[in-house]
């Protein structure tokens, strides 16, 4: 087996671009952090800081580590990269307050030039409502998950590596627009039921429940490109399509249905539901305030 997996990770290159973008990536953003604690001491929690660098490790071993190799052997490896971006990787980088600390981290003149420019652009706002809506964020993750695995499509991903890196790309963006109605932090009263964060969980795992039980119960190789993929373990193609299934069943059962369980506990606890966003509104609230004041001091 080890001979295997040497022969299978002697391919990997190290992604020089990727990395370079990531590490600029998490400079910015602990740039903006500093900035922010200067002007308002623990307005940010480090646990937030720890969330996002570690959502950024993760897409880096997804994306560009010699385990991403290992997509093209086995189904199940595709299939763990899918579901750490989408379930993983997505929501960490959201709970670090991308967006107000990236803003902190570049220079000062760019930052209000891109400030005035959505103030200014009431089309970027508008823009910026709708892709925060629920619905359009359920059925952008629901089609890039079903889309992707159409075995057509999923078949030009694997014979094409620019085909990959795009889908790479939009599993990661689906995440993030999945998990923004949830992680992101209110500015306004809820115009939603308290319902509805754990019925928006359970609605997503219907389709990859669906998705999960086909490939696990078919009795056939769906995806083709497997069939003459070497094979690092003592598995066939239909049983490393049977494993993928079955984990991706149990895993997205797992990261959105214990949420919404949770969620639901809050809600039927009287006061406890409303409580932690309050909170949370509050702690980011003086950061935002830092945020437009240190502006004018930021060189």
């Amino acid at each position: 087996m080890s001979a295997d997996f040497h022969a299978h990770f002697q391919p990997w290159s190290f992604p020089l671009l990727l990395t370079s973008v990531l590490v600029l990536v998490v400079w910015v953003y602990l740039r903006g952090w500093f900035r922010v604690q200067r002007d308002s001491p623990n307005s940010i929690s480090l646990w937030r800081v720890a969330a996002f660098v570690s959502g950024l490790s993760l897409l880096w071993m997804v994306v560009g580590s010699p385990l991403a190799t290992l997509d093209h052997e086995l189904l199940t490896f595709h299939m763990i990269n899918h579901l750490i971006l989408m379930t993983v990787v997505a929501p960490l980088v959201l709970a670090g307050a991308p967006g107000l600390l990236l803003l902190q981290g570049i220079p000062a003149r760019f930052s209000h030039r891109l400030h005035d420019l959505v103030l200014r652009n009431s089309s970027a706002g508008r823009a910026g409502r709708f892709l925060r809506e629920p619905v359009f964020c359920w059925l952008s993750a629901t089609a890039t998950v079903s889309g992707w695995h159409l075995p057509a499509v999923f078949q030009l991903a694997m014979r094409s590596h620019r085909w990959h890196e795009a889908e790479y790309a939009s599993f990661m963006l689906a995440g993030l627009l999945f998990w923004q109605p949830i992680l992101e932090p209110v500015s306004k009263a809820r115009e939603y039921s308290q319902w509805s964060t754990p019925f928006y969980l359970f609605l997503a795992t219907l389709p990859c429940d669906i998705l999960s039980a086909f490939l696990v119960f078919c009795g056939r190789v769906v995806y083709r490109y497997y069939l003459s993929a070497p094979r690092p373990f003592d598995l066939s193609a239909l049983q490393d399509q049977q494993c993928a299934g079955a984990l991706m069943w149990v895993f997205v059962t797992f990261a959105y249905m214990v949420p919404a369980a949770v969620i639901t506990i809050q809600i039927l606890s009287p006061g406890a539901y409303l409580q932690p966003q309050r909170v949370r509104s509050s702690r980011l609230a003086p950061a935002r305030s830092a945020s437009q004041g240190s502006q004018t001091k930021v060189a």
